[in-house]
């Protein structure tokens, strides 16, 4: 009979708070969500918060996952960091309002929220990035290499 390896409980302990860690950060952009409609939240932490929001749900990502290790960094470093900033421009008891809010949806619904603004910001980005490249790639041509 085969023997099935255990897992060290560090492994099982590192597991457990990567779980954690990743449903703290989907709740704050959902705190979000609901903070950016609060009167006492500030405007420079709603409009911080609305592109934090929008490209959280947004579909489409700034670098594509299948771009290797960069593809990651977006979800793993750049999100996390934006959700912090934001979550530090909040009143505290805003942050605790909103945050109950985004307990009570993320125990009622099932489903993620989508953001079409931020699908389309990020493919507008990513157009006039191109453009960008476009123009230059043009010039240099044009200039004789």
């Amino acid at each position: 009979m085969a023997m099935i390896p255990r897992t060290s409980g560090l492994a099982v302990d590192f597991a457990e708070s990567l779980r954690a860690w990743a449903k703290r950060i989907k709740r704050d952009g959902l705190m979000l969500w609901f903070a950016r409609n609060h009167p006492r939240t500030p405007w420079y932490a709603k409009a911080l918060g609305a592109f934090v929001v929008a490209y959280a749900l947004s579909p489409i990502d700034l670098i594509p996952d299948f771009i290797p290790v960069l593809g990651y960094l977006d979800d793993v470093i750049l999100l996390p960091a934006l959700i912090w900033v934001a979550v530090r421009m909040i009143p505290a008891d805003v942050l605790a309002e909103s945050r109950e809010k985004a307990d009570e949806w993320l125990a009622s619904t099932a489903a993620r929220p989508r953001s079409l603004a931020g699908a389309i910001a990020i493919v507008v980005l990513w157009v006039v990035c191109g453009a960008m490249l476009a123009l230059w790639v043009w010039r240099v041509l044009a200039a004789g290499g």
